[in-house]
This record gives structure tokens, sequence and C-alpha cells, in this order.
């Protein structure tokens, strides 16, 4: 399964970054093989709108089925449904963190946003 984690650097040992659509970063983890890329997410980090929603999209190229992160607004949550990609928030500490509590079952896939849209 291929996991994107928001991530404030670009490393497994890095902090997650609490926000979706204006992480600095996405990690994407392979729980297949342990591999990971990581993805700059600069151009929707000062994007006066539609962030998550782009944001949606570049973790869908990348072929994520879920994703791993601390907040999700209402826009990004559902174009993420669309696409198939389930999301976890209320994730904290570092990413190789979340990725072993997500394997231990300790994290599951939220049902809906859990902040209001343009949160910052």
């Amino acid at each position: 399964m291929k996991i994107a984690i928001t991530a404030s650097g670009a490393s497994l040992d890095a902090p997650l970054d609490p926000r979706f659509g204006r992480a600095a970063r996405f990690i994407v983890v392979d729980t297949a093989t342990g591999g990971f890329t990581v993805h700059d997410n600069t151009q929707n980090l000062n994007a006066a709108q539609g962030a998550g929603i782009q944001a949606a999209e570049t973790v869908s190229q990348l072929g994520a089925e879920l994703v791993i992160t601390g907040h999700c607004g209402p826009k990004a949550f559902r174009a993420l449904q669309a696409a198939g990609i389930q999301v976890v928030t209320g994730a904290t500490g570092k990413v190789y963190e979340a990725v072993e509590r997500l394997q231990k079952g300790e994290l599951q896939p939220s049902t809906s946003a859990d902040v209001e849209g343009h949160w910052a």
C-alpha cells in the first residue's frame, strides 16, 4: 500500500506537518517494500485558495491509497474520497511513527473532515 504522509521535512524522521493542503511536503511510503519518496508541496503553501484540492490531486497522482495528516478540511476530504483515497486525521509525531501506528492498527481512517475550510 502507498501511504502519503504530510511532513515538515524530507526524511522518515521528520515531524508530521499538521496541515494537509498546505503541508511542506508529502512523503509517500510503500509499505510493501519499505521504500519512500519525498515530494515538495511548495506550490500550495501560499495559495490563496484551493490548496487542499490541489494537494489531493497531487497525492492521487503519486498513487497514494491512504493519507496520514494532522488535519484535513472538507473540500480536500471530499476530493480525496472521490479519488478513492482514505484519510487518517489527528496524527502527530514523526513520519515513521505514524506509519508504525497505522501498521499496528492504532490509526483508523476518518469519516469526515476535522477542520473548517481555509484552516491555516
